[in-house]
């Protein structure tokens, strides 16, 4: 299935061959969307061998108005698994206390992770790090185009776009993934609507200057209407978040400086001496999901599939897992070695998350500005109950973190099957080094030995019997207590993996 890279002729592109003409092969897959769902995937598949073309209607350069600030333990674990975390981590700072509402505070020391904590990091930081990962594996970069529309057939699918000059051409490939936004242009070219609803209008957001340092890291408070969020970047400025309910005009609406520290002054009670704004922008807020993720030899992740409230800081996390979930198994199907079912299986796994994230993070919204009493109610119990009861706080941390998500497995499958692992000891280091491989990972009991196929084999450093299959997305594949080469055989064989 891989195809041949070609150039585009007037298109801006890097790691270019040579000219195929006007349709020409632009490799195995196609990635539409340069934000971190794109960058991760048309990595990971780079990485794996893959021929990627990763096409984008921005021009090149990462900017630095992006939205999202936070980023996951669960998504850390991700980037551990490529060899990138340390090295984000050393850019941002971390949180070990998320407070949600006024009376609820998630205290992150005790997460079944190797990250316990928040990491406070702009979104173009971790663009930056998955780009330069993304054109070190050898992935193909085309700008300043546009999707327009597509074809699908048995062999493949052509993508048609239009470049700077306005040309039609036509890119060629086995898989096209849109990883390209709310606006997708794959999705609106396979007919899928992206039904839902503005939930929030006329947020705000600013980078500016401080007079007065802020008393913690992130800064977030509603009272009566309004709505604000702080938190810093790395270079003396601060991303400003707010919002007021009774305030509802266009996104086009100008936007100055007083109305951002007017918002502040209500939601937070002063505004930090607020000075030298350097960007400012109103838009808004919707909570919308695709109804499905894949369409033939086409599939949707990150925005492009699911929208939802800021609140949480899920938005570009959520993304991130839907492309270490889908990447492997596209390398698996251009190497022509998936087993039936295993490209549906991204619909089946990733879809229940994103609906699941677009209710907390709706819920978080709604309960952080709540004004009935009967909404008030509802907050303090569940402030009431993750404060004091465990299971209620361990499934709101996990859900919040990304840790907690589970995904379905086959029924007698091992109780194990479809959780994430979490980093465990083994008697050759850690699991998520030995993930950074790209394939899966075997664990067998110390002294016994196995045909481990592409799986990596490593043992554990404790006497634990189990035997697992890793997925290369860290979650368990298939389980057993003390199984026999043959059954460990057959494992292999249906994962794709023998």
């Amino acid at each position: 299935m891989n195809g041949t890279t070609g150039s585009t002729g007037t298109h801006k592109d890097t790691n270019t061959g040579g000219n195929a003409g006007n349709s020409e092969g632009a490799g195995a897959v196609v990635v539409v969307g340069a934000g971190p769902t794109g960058l991760l995937l048309a990595g990971d598949l780079a990485a794996a061998g893959v021929a990627v073309t990763l096409v984008e209607k921005r021009a090149h350069g990462i900017s630095n108005l992006s939205r999202a600030m936070v980023v996951h333990a669960r998504t850390l674990e991700q980037f551990d698994a490529r060899g990138l975390a340390d090295e984000l981590e050393a850019k941002g700072r971390p949180l070990r206390t998320l407070r949600l509402f006024e009376r609820l505070s998630i205290d992150l020391e005790n997460l079944p992770s190797r990250f316990r904590h928040v990491l406070v990091l702009p979104q173009y930081e971790v663009e930056r790090t998955l780009e330069r990962r993304a054109v070190d594996a050898g992935v193909r970069f085309v700008y300043e185009t546009e999707v327009t529309g597509l074809r699908q057939d048995e062999g493949g699918v052509t993508l048609e776009v239009s470049g700077p000059d306005g040309a039609p051409e036509a890119l060629r490939a086995a898989y096209v993934v849109g990883a390209d936004g709310l606006h997708s242009g794959v999705r609106e070219a396979v007919g899928l609507p992206f039904p839902g609803r503005s939930v929030i209008r006329s947020l705000v957001l600013a980078d500016v200057r401080l007079t007065e340092k802020p008393e913690s890291l992130l800064t977030v408070r509603a009272a009566g209407d309004s709505f604000a969020f702080i938190a810093p970047f790395a270079d003396g400025y601060y991303r400003v978040i707010g919002w007021n309910r009774t305030r509802d005009v266009p996104d086009s609406e100008p936007l100055d400086l007083d109305e951002v520290k007017e918002l502040a002054r209500q939601a937070l009670g002063r505004d930090y001496g607020m000075h030298d704004a350097r960007w400012m922008s109103r838009f808004h807020s919707d909570e919308r999901q695709a109804p499905a993720y894949r369409v033939g030899r086409v599939f949707l992740a990150g925005d492009a599939a699911h929208v939802h409230s800021p609140a949480g800081g899920q938005g570009m996390n959520t993304g991130l897992q839907d492309a270490a979930n889908l990447s492997w198994k596209l390398a698996a199907a251009v190497d022509g070695r998936a087993p039936q079912g295993l490209l549906d299986s991204y619909q089946a796994e990733r879809y229940p998350v994103g609906k699941a994230v677009l209710r907390s993070s709706g819920g978080m919204v709604r309960l952080a500005m709540a004004k009935r009493p009967w909404t008030l109610a509802v907050r303090a119990v569940l402030a009431s109950l993750a404060t004091h009861v465990r299971p209620v706080r361990a499934k709101l941390v996990g859900r919040l973190t990304g840790i907690g998500f589970r995904y379905p497995a086959s029924r007698g499958a091992h109780r194990l099957a479809g959780r994430r692992v979490p980093d465990v000891a083994l008697r050759e280091g850690r699991l998520y080094e030995a993930l950074r491989a790209g394939e899966f990972v075997l664990i067998s009991p110390e002294g016994v030995k196995h045909a481990a196929g592409r799986a990596v084999p490593v043992h554990w450093a404790s006497d634990r019997r189990t035997t697992l299959l890793v997925r290369p997305d860290g979650y368990v594949a298939w389980a057993a207590e003390g199984a026999d080469a043959g059954a460990v055989e057959a494992a292999l064989g249906e994962w794709g993996a023998a």
